[in-house]
């Protein structure tokens, strides 16, 4: 798969696990909305800044988001 692919991916299903819409996600990130969903369509490339605003906002480690088939049970560490 991939590696924008896998960040798409990965970023819906955090963001799904989150409870947030795009929307109150992209509020939450300082980002905006259109791009959240861009980016989760795979259309846009993203910049480190702003996977660190995302990862920061998921509450995760930025690296988990570029990991395919991630563990849901794994124990993460920022």
């Amino acid at each position: 798969m991939r590696l924008l692919q896998v960040f798409s991916n990965n970023l819906r299903k955090y963001r799904n696990a989150s409870g947030l819409s795009q929307e109150a996600f992209a509020n939450k990130a300082g980002l905006h909305r259109t791009y959240i969903s861009a980016l989760e369509c795979g259309k846009r490339s993203i910049a480190l800044d702003n996977i660190e605003k995302i990862a920061d906002a998921l509450e995760i480690a930025p690296y988990l988001l570029f990991v395919d088939n991630p563990d849901d049970n794994e124990t993460t560490i920022k």
